[in-house]
């Protein structure tokens, strides 16, 4: 079983990495973009005989206490 699990800043956090891509984009010429906002992606490959309970436990604890600033940011995942 595989996770991808997804981090971003949370959206009352300044996001000056996204800001800067935004006004590069501007300048590229990408006039509708309103706004960027950069995360991290990860893909985490679980062993195979665990089942989803289990797999939501472990990755929902390993993104909350490794992968995340919990003050910062936030996170999101899905299973396959």
């Amino acid at each position: 079983m595989k996770a991808f699990v997804y981090v971003s800043l949370k959206k009352s956090v300044l996001d000056p990495q996204g800001k800067t891509i935004q006004g590069a984009l501007k300048k590229m010429g990408y006039k509708t973009v309103s706004d960027v906002r950069q995360g991290k992606y990860f893909e985490i490959q679980l062993d195979n005989g665990i089942d989803q309970a289990e797999a939501k436990t472990q990755v929902e604890k390993i993104a909350r206490e490794v992968l995340t600033n919990p003050v910062i940011e936030e996170f999101q995942y899905s299973l396959e």
